[in-house]
């Protein structure tokens, strides 16, 4: 879609026919600086007509950026159109901008960074917002570190050509503002596509500002590569309205690490002439940034702190939600069996099966409330009635279960007995008292039982409870007689 656009090859064959210009005009200085400032007010003007598109394509905060791209393009038309009448005059044959195009360029750039930090940034806490400004402050600091090492030698530039190289790093620091705002904000005003050649022609540009002045085509290229991202976005937006911003956050960031080279780098070159006012300027400046740097890694240490402390309070949820049951906070079936697995084999081990008898109507006289308020009643009462080292458990339903180690036959039915005694007294739902009454199977294990087996005993006895007239506990399997 974006090779086959005839406006983006129309850009290239423009491109194109400057490059041949530039070599059939090779010697003639005037001319080719005339041809360089001639053919940008075109690729100016489409700037602004794509940027003011996307801008109808797009809403709120996005429109708002996309507004201020069209101003920063009508400021660049009207300072290269400038340049390119001024180039005409005796002498003046220099691809650096005068006065109106150097004022109209750095408004521009003053433009673009100002839009960039209105931008909004949802959902982000205080801490993201103040690690963003961190890392921005950082590769702030890189591209003055970068300007001053290469002003800070006294009498070697005159003034065109020292607004020059600040213009170069103004774009330089636009680009690295560029690349922090795409990376990390999560809600950039423009496709990643888009992204690219915009802030690929800041890049170009600052490297073309310390090249001789003859290399035109790498000075030229920049206006191309600006030019080509509002005409991506604006295909892309025509497509799909969605192709703005991407909202995936980055969760790292390697610009402020990025920033440290650089400025190491510049510290390298600064003492090649010995140490100095520029020397010792690169060196207040990496100190500056090493400065920015430790504060960022203490608020991610501080996030990570948090994120862990995150992470074992929801390890603990999930903990809890896979070993117990959400209404009653009692045990689950899984818990449970692992529990009793562990506790096997043991001679003194007795399990015990408690089944409601009439859950059922409660349910339906009363509302499946009365019910969850009835199951919770039963859940406290066996609780209640039980050691520390036992386990009471709700299998599901009306089925609740406890796992009573070190515990012999004689003390298993007294837990029974307790228990349907506690049951009896009535539980008040919505002012009314009803009675939980409870069938109980008691299991003892042997060493050849297993989980399987031993559940299996209690849940005959259970039901052998229940075919004596319910409310009652029952042994498996030479049951003594029934005790109500």
């Amino acid at each position: 879609m974006l090779r086959r656009d005839p406006l983006l090859r129309a850009y290239a064959g423009w491109t194109a026919l400057a490059l041949v210009l530039f070599l059939l005009l090779e010697g003639r200085t005037g001319w080719q600086v005339r041809v360089f400032w001639a053919f940008q007010p075109p690729l100016d003007l489409a700037l602004v007509l794509c940027s003011w598109r996307v801008a109808q394509l797009a809403t709120g905060p996005i429109r708002r950026f996309w507004r201020v791209m069209v101003v920063v393009g009508a400021l660049f038309v009207v300072g290269d159109t400038w340049q390119a009448v001024s180039t005409w005059r005796p002498g003046a044959w220099s691809t650096t901008g005068g006065t109106v195009q150097t004022v109209c360029f750095g408004v521009g750039l003053t433009a673009v960074v100002t839009a960039m930090l209105r931008h909004p940034q949802p959902g982000r806490t205080g801490r993201e917002r103040l690690t963003f400004w961190l890392d921005a402050a950082t590769v702030l600091v890189a591209g003055g570190v970068v300007g001053w090492c290469v002003l800070a030698v006294p009498g070697q530039y005159s003034r065109p050509d020292v607004l020059a190289v600040l213009a170069a790093t103004g774009v330089c620091v636009t680009a690295a503002f560029s690349a922090v705002k795409m990376i990390l904000s999560g809600n950039a005003p423009m496709h990643r596509l888009a992204a690219i050649p915009m802030v690929g022609s800041a890049v170009v540009m600052s490297a073309g500002a310390f090249l001789a002045s003859d290399f035109y085509i790498v000075r030229f290229l920049p206006t191309l590569l600006i030019a080509m991202g509002p005409r991506i976005q604006q295909i892309l937006a025509g497509a799909d309205r969605t192709a703005f911003g991407e909202r995936r956050k980055k969760p790292y960031s390697f610009l402020p690490y990025g920033a440290m080279v650089v400025a190491f780098g510049a510290l390298v070159f600064a003492l090649t002439d010995g140490v100095g006012p520029r020397s010792w300027g690169v060196v207040a400046g990496l100190a500056l940034i090493c400065g920015l740097v430790a504060v960022r890694q203490l608020a991610a240490f501080h996030d990570n702190v948090e994120l862990i402390d995150q992470l074992r309070e929801h390890q603990v949820r999930l903990h809890r939600q896979a070993h117990f049951d959400g209404l009653t906070g009692l045990a689950n079936r899984t818990h449970f069996h692992e529990r009793l697995a562990e506790a096997l084999p043991a001679d003194q081990l007795s399990v015990l099966l408690v089944d409601l008898d009439g859950f059922k109507s409660v349910n339906d006289t009363m509302g499946h409330a009365a019910g969850d308020t009835m199951l919770l009643a039963v859940a406290e009462k066996l609780q209640a009635q039980i050691r520390r080292s036992d386990l009471a458990a709700r299998l599901g339903g009306d089925e609740f279960a406890l796992l009573l180690p070190d515990c012999t036959e004689a003390e298993a039915e007294a837990t029974a007995s307790r228990i349907l005694a506690a049951l009896k007294t009535p539980v008040l739902i919505d002012g009314t008292p009803v009675t939980a009454a409870a069938s109980i199977g008691v299991a003892g294990a042997s060493p050849t039982s297993t989980v399987t087996s031993l559940l299996h005993d209690a849940d005959l006895a259970m039901y052998a409870a229940k075919r004596q007239g319910k409310g009652t506990w029952q042994r498996h399997p030479d049951s003594p007689p029934v005790r109500r």
